[in-house]
């Protein structure tokens, strides 16, 4: 019998309690890998070292003048820009449909975003001409079941038009393909001149300003002038690159990445007290178990690597299970709620994050029984009682 079967047995020898600390650790690590994944989800797009983006000083909800986009789009160093508003728009449902659509500029649009917009001509050419054209990304029109040629009615819970209505109609022209990454995942785009006309408030301003560059090395020498160029005016800027504003505008979301330490940390915090409890009353329990063993031969040294290894073996087990759970859980959330949530994948980097962790988690729980029981002394273990 080696070292890792007895380790396994006396593990397992109080099957009750070693499930409901595996259930503990499978929890904690089931959200882990589920928030990780979500802030992966949402803060990691491909940004181009060249794209920037111009919006107000204050925060993104403060809109800027048309004139700002005519002075940005000329200045040096500025190859194209194009403008975009948040619409605020849902379908049907405002509690569940909600959707990120965007009043753009097709063909300064299509300029800055090249990359991610790879459509066929015909789609491209029919969203250019018709003002009342849509383009909305693969996993938008698979989660409401939209087909290309379909008019579909968006309501905006921030604008209205003259009429009062906060309904416009539109027509699908087109669905952007899903590519790993990219900007314009679970978008939908709208024409910012039909937008604009429309309106009874706002007119003739947009939400920020996404630009290109000619070189990455002129960034910042741009973005200190532009936001110098609109200094101490009515409507002054902020400009930072595409990383930078991604990160930004999903915190308007909450700061999620404080939401997974407070959760996880909580979560892992009554696990420490669990599990170090837990394996400390495991080992007292065990007192003249150790000493028999020592005076068969076993030395300190490896009664401390058995006692440790039991705690990293529940760790890691429970770990897995969780992970491997949460990676289900995503994968089967979208047909779970009918095609309603976000489209979120499990992040490759939750295995190597998870990994870490419990072995931190198994060494801070195992440590101090593991070295109780290299310390304890023979006589002492065979005369406790």
């Amino acid at each position: 019998m080696n070292d890792l079967t007895l380790m396994r047995k006396n593990l397992f020898r109080k099957p009750m309690r070693t499930t409901l600390l595996l259930i503990s650790i499978f929890v904690a690590f089931l959200v882990f890998s589920v928030m990780l994944s979500f802030n992966h989800s949402i803060s990691n797009f491909n940004a181009l070292p060249t794209r920037m983006v111009t919006m107000s000083k204050i925060n993104f909800t403060e809109s800027l003048p048309m004139a700002h986009y005519d002075r940005i789009s000329h200045m040096e160093g500025v190859a194209v820009a194009t403008h975009q508003n948040w619409f605020g728009g849902y379908y049907q449902d405002p509690a569940r449909g909600f959707m990120a659509v965007f009043a753009v500029d097709p063909p300064t649009y299509f300029k800055v975003y090249s990359g991610d917009l790879q459509i066929p001509a015909a789609e491209r050419e029919a969203f250019f001409k018709e003002r009342t054209a849509m383009l909305t990304s693969e996993s938008v029109a698979k989660r409401f079941n939209w087909h290309v040629g379909q008019r579909i009615p968006l309501n905006s819970n921030i604008f209205s038009q003259a009429d009062g209505g906060h309904t416009w109609a539109f027509t699908l022209v087109g669905i952007i393909p899903a590519r790993p990454g990219s900007s314009q995942t679970g978008t939908t785009l709208i024409h910012y001149d039909y937008f604009n006309d429309t309106i009874t408030f706002g007119h003739d301003r947009v939400g920020w300003v996404p630009f290109l560059t000619t070189s990455a090395d002129v960034n910042e020498r741009v973005a200190h002038a532009i936001d110098q160029r609109f200094a101490n005016s009515a409507d002054e800027t902020s400009t930072q690159d595409e990383a930078t504003f991604n990160k930004s505008f999903a915190a308007q979301l909450g700061d999620i990445g404080l939401v997974v330490t407070l959760v996880v940390g909580a979560s892992f915090a009554a696990i420490l007290l669990i599990v170090g409890t837990t394996m400390a009353l495991a080992v007292r329990e065990r007192t003249r178990e150790v000493g028999v063993m020592k005076t068969l031969g076993f030395s300190s040294a490896r009664v401390l690597r058995m006692v440790l290894g039991e705690s990293l073996l529940l760790a890691l087990l429970g770990a897995g299970l969780g992970m491997l759970a949460g990676a289900g859980f995503l994968a089967l959330l979208p047909q779970a709620s009918g095609g309603q949530s976000p489209p979120i994948s499990f992040a490759p980097s939750v295995i190597g994050w998870g990994v870490a962790v419990a072995l931190a988690l198994g060494l801070f729980t195992g440590l101090a029984p593991a070295l109780g029981a290299y310390r304890m002394r023979i006589v002492d273990a065979l005369g406790r009682r």
